[in-house]
This record gives structure tokens, sequence and C-alpha cells, in this order.
């Protein structure tokens, strides 16, 4: 069979993703983080284009936030370095090779200094070239990279008595008998991450309690955690409170599924439940008055009728009870209006009626002469 020519009539330039990041990197990642990665290998291609964290986010629609959050995992990752000023403002982003050679020579070794660099390294280009970044607070502390622990490292942290019961509890939970990727994860969420047993323990309940056994999935919610600097049980707990809860009460009032809430919907509903102060039935019973009227997950509606019941003081379902009856008083008053007020639709009723005196007319009748 004959040999078959690959090739494009395209003259647009391309931007080269290498194949290391495709193999190792991108089935684990968020696919959000993946999107800011790519854009910044495009970026490299315009050392002129104006860059910000700002920027980005308007890219995207996200908040600031979240692209720090994913700079901050690819850095964890050893895919970029985060450069900062001496007042911690970022100011360069510097893009790393991704092959397994420079990767290793990264990565801290067990007494957590950096492990020798190659023999004549070439300076990272930063992104983009020639331009610095405005002024931005450096995020909360990037989590250590995540190591393998040997088996002394494990015999010696199971000495602790607090890891020993947090590995027994963990099983429990899990349903199962811990193999080692579970034990090497449990640990770096202690050990790298900082999380003490209490928090790791709660961490592992919240992810069961929604169905989620997957070590995988629990590192990835405790990373999410890192990132928004909760260290507490207390902390979790609060923002478990302020998001999960509104926020699926919201999704499946709506019948939202297959997507994330973007961030014009998140703020709506965190006006909702944090400045209007709605419980979260009355928020469901808002979504589902929205599907009811325009027959689709409406937040704009949705927040005019929330906005209204906040401006009549309506936060209890009690209040809402009076407020809709009240309502269907003044209708069924609109109703009984006399019919007499209203303007008669009959055609042949559209003109003065006369008035006649019959009587009258029968003697002036009679007493007529005919001539």
């Amino acid at each position: 069979m004959a040999n078959i020519t690959l090739h494009s009539d395209n003259p647009i330039s391309a931007t080269s993703v290498s194949n290391t990041f495709i193999d190792e990197y991108m089935s684990d990642a968020n696919g959000e983080f993946v999107k800011i990665y790519l854009y910044l290998l495009r970026l490299m291609n315009i050392p002129e284009a104006d860059f910000s964290i700002s920027s980005i986010a308007d890219k995207f629609d996200h908040t600031e936030k979240d692209i720090r959050r994913a700079l901050c995992y690819w850095e964890r990752m050893n895919l970029l370095r985060l450069e900062y000023d001496e007042s911690k403002n970022l100011t360069g982003i510097c893009l790393l090779d991704s092959t397994p050679r420079t990767r290793a020579s990264a990565a801290p070794d067990a007494a957590g200094t950096d492990s020798a660099a190659p023999a004549d390294p070439a300076p990272d280009p930063v992104l983009p070239q020639n331009t610095s970044l405005p002024a931005e607070k450096a995020p909360a502390p990037v989590p250590a990279v995540k190591k393998s622990y040997t088996r002394d490292d494990i015999r010696q942290f199971r000495q602790n008595e607090a890891i020993e019961e947090l590995l027994f509890i963990a099983e429990r939970y899990l349903g199962r008998t811990l193999n080692d990727t579970d034990i090497q994860t449990i640990l770096y969420l202690h050990d790298g991450l900082g999380f003490s047993a209490e928090l790791i323990e709660y961490l592992i309940e919240s992810c069961v309690n929604s169905r989620h056994t997957s070590i995988r999935y629990i590192e990835k919610a405790a990373l999410r955690w890192a990132d928004d600097g909760i260290t507490t049980v207390e902390e979790a707990k609060l923002a478990d409170n302020i998001h999960s809860r509104v926020y699926y009460t919201v999704m499946n009032s709506f019948g939202i599924t297959g997507r994330k809430l973007i961030p014009a919907e998140l703020a709506l509903v965190k006006k909702w439940s944090s400045e209007y102060g709605f419980s979260d039935e009355l928020i469901a019973e808002a979504c589902r008055r929205t599907i009811q009227a325009i027959h689709e997950p409406g937040f704009a509606y949705a927040d005019s009728i929330l906005t209204s019941w906040n401006r009549q003081n309506v936060h209890t379902p009690a209040d809402l009870a009076a407020l809709d009856a009240e309502h269907q008083k003044k209708k069924k008053h609109t109703a009984a209006a006399p019919a007499a007020a209203m303007p008669s639709r009959n055609k042949f009723n559209n003109f003065p009626q006369r008035s006649y005196d019959y009587d009258k007319l029968e003697k002036l009748l009679l007493t007529t002469t005919v001539r």
C-alpha cells in the first residue's frame, strides 16, 4: 500500500503541544486548567500581546481566582514557574520543559531541596517575552510536590497513633482495604498539604457521602481546599454550607446537568443566599416558578422573582404564602367587578338606547284623525 502524505494548505501558524503533556498530564487535569495551559502556549507565539490575570479571566469568562488556581496547579506539576518580586507581586510566568528529564530534576528530594540541575541549563523564557505582568498579589502558598513514600517512611508514619487511626477510619469509609496508592495519597494529604488527621477524615467522609470513593477524586478535592486556604474542619464545613448546598439546590431545581455554573450565575446564587438571606427552600421555589413560567432555566428571571420577594420582605414560607393569598384575593376582586361597569362589546348596543312611553303613544294614535 502506498504511503499517504499528510499536509495542509492553511497558512495560519500553529501552537506546539508536547506529547508528554498529552500523554501524562492532560487526562488527569481539570478541563479548564488544560484550556489555561494551552492558552499560555499560544501566547508564547505573540510576545507583543498584552497579558494579565484579568485578561485571561475575561477570555474564558472565569474569575481571577480561577486563573490563579490553574496556574498553581501547573506549577505543582512542574510545567511552569510563577515569578514574584520582593513585594510578592506576580511579575512573570516561566514555562518549563515537560520532558521527564526536566521534571525529575525539578522535583524536590526527600530533604526538601532541589536536585542538581542539568549541566548546561538555558534560561527559560518568560511569558510573554519582554513583557511584565501587571502587579498581582501572590496566591495561597503552593502545596509541596507529591512524592513517593518508602516502606520505612510509611512505617514511621504509622507510629503516629493519629495517622494509624486515620488509615483505619479511611478503610471503614471507603469500604475496602487500602492499597499502596491509597496510603501514599493519604500520607501526601497530611505531609505534603499539611492537612490534619481530622480534616482528612472529614474530607473522605464528605466525598463518600457524595458517592465518590475514588482516591484520585479525594486528592483533587483536597487540592481545591488547599488552593482555597482551607486548613480546619470548621472552614471546610463553612465552605460546604455556603457553596455545595445552595449550589446543588439551584442545579437540581433547574435540572442542570453536564456543566458547572458560570461565574455570573454563581454571583446571582451568592446574592440570593448571602445578600438576600433566602433559604434553600425559597430559592428552590423561585427556580420552580421560573421553569413553570418560561419552561427553561433562567437565572435572570429567578433573580427578578427573588428581588421582588426581598423588596416585599418575604423571607419565610409563611411570608410567601401570605403574599400569594393577597395576590389571589386581588385577582378575585378584579374578576368580580360589576358587569355593568364594563362596556358592552355587542355591536348592536354600541349606540345610546332610547326610552318610550307606550301609553302616551297609544292615546296619541287613537285620537289622531286620518285625513
